[in-house]
């Protein structure tokens, strides 16, 4: 017995509800390190006009004095507050379901039919087709969202601008939120970066530089919480220290097995987590230093912040069918910016 349009809709929209709620999206697989941490600390906004704006406080314009006895002071009007202005973006994925497919199944579709009319075996595989598609729409936007999440906006005029805008490897060039980082007194926007890191043993200086980038970090208050890492420069840093500083420890004589492999690598206790989408990022988007050289120490929460906009975060779709296709549409749509609030709070660093 066949299915009328309205059935066809709300099975979609069922399936489509189901996997948002019961898997959503911010459980991203453990692999999409980035896109994990933002989707946790994530911080929705209400409805903007053209800007999504963080407040910042670049200066606190003291007018601090020593004075004696009937000695005139002075009073200022502060003014300490400047506003980061990132433009909000629109992102879609979506899929079609044409009738011909849904038949091929044994499944009928009459646009007339009373509705109620489908028997359970019918309604078993348009839920099955629909799980499919589903899944692969979910599973195909995190690929998608979590590259962007990366890329300095460039790609496209419509994309959210990402980690390598916020957290560039040349702080002291263009405009991130409005604020030119270029400008003397814009110094406080920059993060910091040390590039071509030498691994060399005992005498490279990678060591030194990621103890002088991390204390640069925390020199204005707050702690990277966020250190991901590249293949390359998670191999040479964990060779640097252990050809200059390790050691090899052996079980007792007689063990059946022995155990090797580098369980966790931490720096100041925060563990340096592998991006296995960097080498992703290498071959489809390019970049310098490579994407596999680096090494980000990222404050994310307070600092930078996914902001979907209210109602906006992962929304369900259900276009109406045109009149001119048999074929019923679905789709996610999200609303945001990925924005920073504080530059010199974070830094990035790369291997030769």
């Amino acid at each position: 017995m066949p299915f009328n349009d309205q059935e066809i809709a709300d099975a979609g929209l069922a399936v489509l509800d189901h996997y948002v709620k019961n898997k959503p999206v911010d459980q991203i697989a453990v692999d999409r390190i980035l896109l994990s941490a933002l989707q946790a600390a994530k911080k929705t906004v209400p409805a903007a006009k053209q800007y999504i704006v963080e407040q910042l406080r670049y200066t606190y314009n003291s007018n601090f004095m020593w004075f004696n006895g009937a000695q005139q002071v002075t009073y200022n009007r502060k003014q300490t507050l400047a506003q980061a202005q990132y433009p909000w973006r629109s992102a879609h994925d979506g899929f079609g379901l044409d009738e011909d497919r849904l038949v091929q199944h044994g499944i009928a579709v009459d646009d007339n039919g009373p509705g109620g009319q489908a028997s359970r075996a019918e309604f078993e595989i348009l839920t099955n087709i629909m799980m499919e598609q589903t899944e692969s729409l979910r599973l195909g936007w995190e690929e998608r969202f979590s590259k962007h999440a990366h890329l300095n906006g460039a790609q496209s005029s419509e994309a959210i601008a990402g980690l390598d805008f916020l957290v560039s490897t040349t702080p002291t060039t263009g405009t991130v939120g409005g604020i030119n980082r270029a400008t003397a007194g814009n110094a406080y926007w920059r993060n910091h970066a040390s590039l071509n890191l030498d691994n060399t043993t005992t005498t490279g200086n990678i060591l030194d530089q990621m103890e002088l980038v991390w204390r640069n970090c925390r020199r204005n208050g707050g702690r990277p919480n966020k250190i991901i890492v590249g293949s390359t420069y998670l191999d040479e840093f964990r060779a640097h220290m252990l050809k200059s500083y390790g050691r090899m420890d052996f079980g007792q004589v007689g063990f059946s097995r022995v155990q090797t492999g580098t369980d966790m690598i931490t720096f100041h206790g925060v563990e340096m987590d592998w991006a296995p989408e960097f080498s992703e990022l290498d071959s489809e988007f390019g970049g310098s230093p490579t994407w596999e050289k680096r090494c980000y120490f990222l404050s994310i929460g307070d600092n930078i912040r996914l902001r979907p906009m209210k109602g906006q975060d992962m929304k369900n779709r259900k276009p109406p069918r045109p009149y001119d296709r048999y074929e019923h549409y679905f789709a996610l749509t999200w609303r945001g910016a990925l924005t920073m609030n504080r530059g010199n709070q974070n830094g990035v660093m790369g291997v030769d």
